[in-house]
């Protein structure tokens, strides 16, 4: 069987969350819009749900909108925002964000806004001060949007401090929270944002259901239309199914995770520890400290990317580049590089995610795995003409 280690693009399904689908099947639950007795029914169904996911970052059910995925929170959070706000233009992100905010961004500058996108350390890390620079005084900032922790090298964001100063210039604030909840604390009011993206599937969901929560005081406009639901903020008929399991798996979240972080976090330590041990020059991406307890970014010497990934997949260990694949070619990730790793570094790079049923036995396994396949595909790929490219 093989060993998966890529759960921050998606986590393997709970047994809560199993168990839930199991009973929502033989049930046999009617549409949460209707009046009757089985329509009613799942509603109950449906409200409870939000009141589970509400809870694992400390917000109230009313102010959750489920969508089917992190990327539509995501693209309605920034939507709604700049058409809420009519007259202001400006918008501040980072170069680090995931594509479902980059990709957004760039149509919004088609559309003739201003995008200032806030450079990171070497680590990862965006300075405060550089994103309240960028929003300035002016009052013409409609949206900041940024992750709390970033997908490809797990660097937390020291976002509270930003809270502030967004209300008192008049812009949105808007958290992309995917990969933070269920790895450390998340709380809504702590943060203080009045928008943060959610998404089942990295917690133990199955894939197609996420959330947005919305502070009761956010300015934010809808854009699907076509129905009530959702109250107003989002029409279509919900994904029941797929909020009943995203509403198990965060109970099992607010159950489990203070052990599951730590074990994990463990797990990921000891793994780190034995590659280094095993693989001279091996790099890692992103703070030692500071970062989600699962992830590891790791640059190998004289490989290719690709060529380590499809090694490991043959000897049954997955992984991911964290980058994207357009017409047939592996592109560098556009974080490293940001971060100022060279074109070269970049495609030498892998990512190790951990996750809930991650165990002590298969990390031992990979630990041996991984420098084996290094050695052998270091000892047979031309490595330095092809990063090069």
């Amino acid at each position: 069987m093989a060993i998966y280690l890529d759960h921050n693009a998606g986590a393997p399904l709970r047994p809560e969350a199993a168990e839930a689908i199991s009973r929502f099947i033989a049930e046999t639950a009617g549409n949460p819009s209707s009046v009757h007795r089985s329509g009613q029914r799942a509603r109950r169904m449906l409200e409870l749900a939000r009141a589970q996911v509400a809870a694992i970052v400390g917000a109230d059910a009313g102010q959750i909108v489920f969508t089917s995925g992190g990327t539509e929170s995501n693209n309605l959070a920034i939507f709604g925002a700049v058409t809420a706000s009519t007259r202001r233009r400006r918008i501040v992100s980072s170069e680090i964000e995931h594509s479902s905010i980059l990709t957004p961004l760039l149509e919004l500058e088609r559309r003739g806004f201003e995008v200032v996108r806030v450079a990171p350390d070497s680590d990862g890390r965006i300075d405060s001060a550089r994103v309240l620079e960028a929003i300035g005084t002016s009052r013409d900032s409609a949206l900041v949007t940024l992750g709390l922790a970033n997908s490809e090298v797990g660097t937390i964001q020291d976002l509270a401090p930003l809270s502030t100063e967004c209300r008192e210039a008049g812009a949105i604030f808007h958290i992309d929270a995917v990969q933070a909840v269920g790895r450390i604390s998340v709380d809504v009011n702590a943060l203080g944002c009045d928008l943060m993206t959610l998404s089942g599937h990295k917690l133990g969901s199955p894939a197609g259901i996420g959330a947005l929560y919305i502070r009761d005081s956010a300015q934010f406009a809808p854009s699907i239309f076509g129905g009530p639901q959702e109250a107003g903020r989002r029409a279509g008929t919900p994904n029941l199914l797929g909020a009943i399991a995203f509403g198990a798996s965060a109970v099992a979240l607010v159950r489990w995770m203070p052990i599951e972080s730590a074990r994990v976090a463990t797990l990921t330590a000891t793994l780190l520890t034995r590659l280094c041990e095993a693989i001279p020059g091996l790099k890692l991406n992103g703070p030692l400290n500071g970062r989600i307890p699962n992830t590891l970014n790791l640059t190998f010497p004289n490989v290719l990317g690709e060529s380590m990934l499809i090694a490991l997949d043959l000897a049954g260990v997955e992984v991911s580049m964290g980058s994207a694949c357009a017409a047939g070619a592996v592109e560098p990730s556009h974080v490293l590089l940001a971060m100022g790793r060279t074109r070269a570094d970049a495609r030498s790079s892998l990512r190790i995610s951990l996750g809930w049923n991650t165990t002590a036995e298969e990390v031992a396994r990979v630990a041996t795995i991984i420098p084996d396949e290094w050695r052998r595909v270091a000892a047979a790929e031309p490595v330095a003409e092809e990063a090069s490219r």
